[in-house]
């Protein structure tokens, strides 16, 4: 089955490595993307990301390098690698979060979560719905701020319009689910390039506690 060990082992060293460069913990780039293969972030507010073409490309490399070390169930082996790819990352989190992890490293999103903004003269209506869920065994008290998720051409302002009433303080039980409601009649008067109303089902927010901070 295997042709060339030194080429498999090889390729599943390069696997590691991409792994390693963008497991999703603390932070995960992938929110703040546009353009995005498989786990790497290859474009985003700022430009094309180095880093993630990088990765792209060594990406690419490993599959090369298993599929030239296998003499037989190259298909196979190749899909099942990628499966594993995709789902390890998360995988893993949850086990750390579930057993290691304290403060804000033990907190997830659950759900993509809503927002719903709706403007009246220069007032925006602005509700924002989310659950965070503390896998610790230990309350844990963070700032909320929101992200913006989707970027147009003009940068319009969406989900960040949120922080102008923020940050907002949330604290989650040990071992539960918050859903955390909140709802502000926002001031535009003096805010540029914002929308005029939408609604977002992919919301990204920045938590920090302490000197830790995450974007989930």
């Amino acid at each position: 089955m295997i042709k060339n060990k030194a080429a498999f082992v090889g390729s599943f060293i390069v696997f590691a490595i991409c792994m390693f460069l963008f497991f999703p913990l603390p932070n995960n780039t992938m929110k703040e993307a546009k353009l995005i293969f498989m786990s790497f972030p290859i474009q985003g507010r700022d430009g094309y990301n180095f880093m993630g073409i990088i990765g792209s490309l060594m990406f690419i490399g490993a599959i090369i390098l298993l599929f030239n070390s296998l003499e037989k169930y190259r298909f196979r082996m190749l899909f099942a690698v990628i499966l594993v790819y995709m789902f390890l990352p998360n995988l893993l989190i949850n086990v750390y979060q579930e057993t290691l992890a304290t403060g804000v490293a033990a907190i997830s999103c659950d759900g993509d979560g809503q927002c719903n903004f709706v403007t009246i003269d220069n007032n925006m209506d602005a509700e924002c719905n989310l659950i965070l869920h503390n896998h610790s065994n230990e309350a844990v008290t963070v700032e909320l701020e929101f992200i913006d998720s989707f970027f147009s051409e003009d940068d319009m302002r969406m989900e960040s319009l949120m922080n102008l009433a923020g940050p907002y303080t949330v604290t989650i039980a040990a071992n539960s689910q918050k859903n955390v409601h909140l709802e502000e009649l926002l001031d535009l008067s003096n805010v540029p390039n914002h929308i005029d109303s939408g609604m977002s089902f992919s919301i990204h927010i920045k938590l920090t506690g302490g000197n830790k901070t995450r974007i989930l």
